[in-house]
């Protein structure tokens, strides 16, 4: 099967090297490089532990956040309040 592939330059030229070097063709060599690169990928790859969240205490909550919107709009109307003051 014919594809086409971007290979960086230096890759290109080192595997050329070597297929020169080793008297096969650059697609005999870069056929049996893959094949080998996906044989040692698959035995090298651990199994993924799964992860873990640290609990961490924050201690007892200051505000209520059971109505956080209604708390973050007073805190707005408050700073409002504090704008339109310093401007008088």
């Amino acid at each position: 099967m014919r594809t086409t592939v971007r290979v960086d330059d230096e890759l290109l030229e080192r595997l050329k090297a070597q297929a020169r070097k080793e008297k096969v063709s650059l697609t005999r060599l870069l056929n049996r490089a893959l094949k080998a690169g996906l044989r040692a990928g698959g035995a090298r790859r651990r199994p993924q532990r799964a992860y873990r969240e640290r609990v961490h205490a924050m201690g007892v909550p200051r505000l209520v956040l059971d109505k956080a919107l209604a708390l973050a709009a007073a805190l707005e109307d408050e700073e409002i309040v504090r704008e339109l003051t310093l401007r008088k």
